[in-house]
């Protein structure tokens, strides 16, 4: 009896179950939860960083991807592979701007929105996609074409997340900013979690395409950043970025100090490749690139001229304007590039050590490079002295004090007369005559009676 009992309980719970909808199902508490975690400029690494992780995620049956969000925007093409990526993943994804003080702005707001479910923390905002330039009242059309795209792109998402289309589109053509709480009040964002953490226990039991969470409890496995897409990160902030360019001046102009390929010279191709990289995904002023590559050909006249001081406050002019306007493009960008610049403080700070360096260090490495040698037989040449014997061409002279072996590099010298070091051949001098008469025979008479 008692078998048969625990049989039609088995049998009866697996009929029961049978008949639950296939969406009210829990997923497997077992399941895992990643983090990837965006910060900074969105760049062709962010999209290769979040393919990685979702593919990962996918491999290993993962419910749930949580992208933590912080980013001024970036690169368009960038922007709509990742947006492409979260609205076909067959991985439920949460896009979350955090920690407090965050933001996702520009390509960030339209990441956001794409996610299954979007999320803010406290003290967080999105959106300011408008397209920006110093000269766009002067490219209206231009400007117009740019952002009708954009906008079309954000209706596009909003819409198929079923999120404020209205907003989704004014944030793009008015650059309008919310902060979570207005976000979440008219349905740009599904929820506000202070951290992680809570975020997970708000998401456990949601149901997402088709799916019901079970989060609470489970332990998230973060995926982060490799060194290369970590590098990449770093250097496109803007400081860095203008900070390379500058560092690049600086190893030109020691390079130029001390001509030949040394760690200078290496340092200074270095630095403008990685910086161009960094460029490559801001925008950038190329007059005002132009400008600053001015600012260089002045500072080298400077350093190779006597005209230091003038040409170096010269040079300064177009160096701090085109720092000024480096990020500050002419035509609309895109509204997924972030409004950008560069700090005035790391302006006069380089501009003060390019200043210093060139006026001050450089200039007295040329002045020492230029001091004639204070040992050896290099010391001598350009110096005059007395031939001892005649040098036809080898011989004897006496330059100072001192007796070497030397050569004529001009006819033959008779003994007596007055020679000049021109240079030095191994151990021997190469001396040429002096035009005029000869000196006393005393100093020659001296050397024959020594036996010398």
């Amino acid at each position: 009896m008692k078998r048969n009992a625990w049989l039609g309980f088995i049998i009866l719970a697996v009929m029961l179950v049978s008949l639950l909808p296939a969406g009210s199902m829990r997923a497997d508490s077992l399941q895992p939860v990643y983090i990837l975690e965006i910060d900074g400029v969105i760049n062709a690494f962010s999209a290769r960083y979040l393919e990685r992780g979702l593919r990962l995620a996918e491999q290993n049956n993962a419910q749930l991807v949580i992208i933590t969000l912080d980013t001024p925007g970036g690169l368009e093409t960038a922007m709509r592979e990742m947006t492409q990526m979260l609205l076909t993943s067959s991985v439920p994804t949460v896009v979350f701007v955090t920690p407090e003080g965050a933001r996702a702005t520009s390509a960030g707001l339209f990441i956001l929105i794409a996610g299954d479910i979007a999320a803010m923390s406290p003290a967080t905002n999105v959106g300011a996609a408008s397209p920006v330039a110093l000269g766009a009242e002067m490219d209206a059309v231009m400007a117009e074409k740019v952002t009708s795209d954009a906008a079309a792109l954000i209706r596009g998402i909003a819409s198929a997340r079923d999120r404020n289309v209205e907003w989704a589109e004014e944030a793009v053509r008015e650059s309008t900013s919310l902060t979570s709480e207005e976000a979440l009040a008219i349905n740009v964002i599904d929820l506000i979690a202070r951290d992680v953490e809570d975020l997970i226990n708000q998401l456990d039991g949601r149901e997402v395409a088709g799916q019901i969470l079970a989060t609470r409890g489970v332990l998230p496995e973060t995926e982060p950043m490799n060194v290369i897409e970590r590098f990449f990160h770093v250097i496109t902030e803007p400081n860095i970025a203008y900070l390379l360019l500058s560092l690049g001046t600086l190893f030109v102009l020691a390079e130029l100090a001390d001509p030949g390929l040394s760690i200078a010279g290496i340092g200074a191709v270095l630095a403008f490749i990685i910086a161009f990289m960094a460029l490559g995904s801001l925008p950038v002023n190329w007059a005002a690139i132009a400008l600053l590559a001015v600012s260089v050909v002045f500072f080298v006249v400077a350093l190779l001229t006597d005209t230091e001081v003038i040409v170096t406050i010269a040079g300064l002019v177009p160096f701090v304007l085109g720092s000024l306007l480096l990020f500050s493009p002419f035509n609309p960008t895109s509204p997924a590039i972030p409004v950008v610049r560069v700090s005035i403080w790391l302006i006069v700070l380089m501009a003060g050590l390019i200043v210093f360096f060139s006026l001050v260090v450089l200039r007295a490495v040329l002045k020492a490079f230029r001091l004639p040698p204070l040992a050896g037989a290099e010391k001598l040449v350009k110096q005059t002295g007395i031939a001892l014997t005649d040098l036809t061409p080898g011989g004897q002279v006496r330059v100072g004090l001192e007796e070497w072996s030397a050569v004529s590099s001009k006819g033959n010298i008779t003994a007596g007369q007055q020679v000049v070091v021109e240079g030095v051949s191994g151990v021997r001098l190469r001396v040429v005559p002096v035009d005029g008469e000869k000196v006393s025979n005393d100093i020659v008479n001296n050397h024959s009676e020594n036996g010398e």
